[in-house]
């Protein structure tokens, strides 16, 4: 079973793994710094998002060499972690959101694999955006740990780095959003392109502006993400536990349709 874990906002310690070292993957979008270890016999990759000191803003991310590199070193499956404000009352801070749609609200960031340079156009079925046997895992792990994750949450990306405003909370409640992150997208559209099953695990970390009583900070993220770092690892080592090792969906197919010549 190739497993790679994309560790979000403070959840940088490959602790979870032993006989860690770490490797350098040359990709064509450029260079990723990966580490690796074992867990229970399995070799797992760890990828830091914001890189090994959090370096490396949301807008910033160089989201398709981080796929192209795990995606190079045999990686099948991703389960990623994501730092999130609470647009939802039921989804407080402390919660676990184990996330099945998104809305995208980038705006600048190359968010492909598929830009027509080689002549081909393709479209991808994103109807399930996240895998649902990565999803399964999730829930089912979460379940038996006595965590009561959240098992459906839509998911609001925007750009970053700044935090949003009001106004734009406001709207994003109104089109379905249940929690609203900087990093998650294109990270889960780049995994679909690539063939990888991804599922993600969101922390709630506060509720968002206007919601939110007090101004929002890092600060107050990365505090609140270091109080569920325990209960994260444990977390992510229950799915990779029961998760099948034979993989069972499309998700490495999902690439199918091409058009155009």
């Amino acid at each position: 079973m190739k497993i790679g874990i994309i560790g979000g906002t403070g959840v940088y310690d490959p602790g979870i793994l032993h006989d860690i070292r770490t490797e350098r993957v040359d990709t064509a979008y450029g260079e990723v710094e990966l580490k690796f270890g074992h867990y229970k016999g399995e070799e797992i990759a760890f990828l830091a998002r914001h890189g090994w000191t959090h370096s490396v803003p949301p807008h910033r991310v160089n989201y398709r060499a981080n796929i192209s590199a795990l995606k190079d070193i045999g990686v099948e499956r991703v389960i990623a972690t994501s730092a999130v404000g609470s647009l939802n009352p039921s989804m407080k801070p402390g919660d676990f959101v184990i996330l099945d749609q998104f809305l995208d609200f980038t705006k600048c960031r190359e968010s492909t694999f598929f830009d027509g340079q080689d002549g081909r156009v393709v479209h991808v079925d994103f109807t399930q955006p996240y895998c649902p046997t990565v999803r399964e895992s999730l829930i089912r792990a979460g379940r038996e740990l006595g965590l009561a994750p959240h098992e459906k949450g839509c998911y609001v990306a925007t750009e970053g780095p700044r935090f949003e405003t009001p106004a734009e909370i406001h709207m994003y409640r109104m089109l379905g959003g249940d929690v609203v992150g900087m990093t998650g997208v294109p990270e889960v559209v780049l995994a679909r392109e690539a063939g990888l099953c991804y599922g993600t695990v969101a922390i709630v970390t506060n509720f968002a502006a206007g919601i939110s009583k007090a101004p929002l900070t890092h600060a107050e993220v990365v505090e609140a993400m270091k109080e569920s770092s325990k209960r994260l690892r444990d977390y992510i080592m229950r799915a990779i536990d029961i998760m099948p090792r034979k993989r069972d969906c499309s998700c490495g197919n999902a690439t199918g349709a091409v058009e155009g010549s």
